[in-house]
């Protein structure tokens, strides 16, 4: 998963909302990377790798360029809105 924010609060919240969420679907972090002061968090849960990055950031790495070729699957927000949270 690959994901930015358009600041610093925004991101650390968007992170934490994925880390809830999947620890109510008892998932642990196999190892978390970086931090929101820098810009990008990396979260890595094992069969998925959550990549979050503040804007700048997002667009210095260019993760898009290293994963082009790789399969992308649209989140359907209307799928998910009876989900719980």
């Amino acid at each position: 998963m690959l994901l930015s924010a358009a600041n610093e609060r925004q991101l650390s919240t968007v992170v934490e909302e994925i880390e809830y969420r999947l620890k109510q679907e008892d998932r642990r972090p196999l190892r978390r990377e970086g931090s929101k002061e820098s810009g990008w968090l990396v979260i890595d849960y094992g069969d998925v790798v959550v990549h979050a990055f503040g804007q700048e950031q997002r667009d210095f790495y260019g993760l898009e360029r290293l994963w082009a070729d790789a399969p992308r699957l649209e989140y359907d927000e209307a799928e998910h809105a009876g989900a719980p949270s």
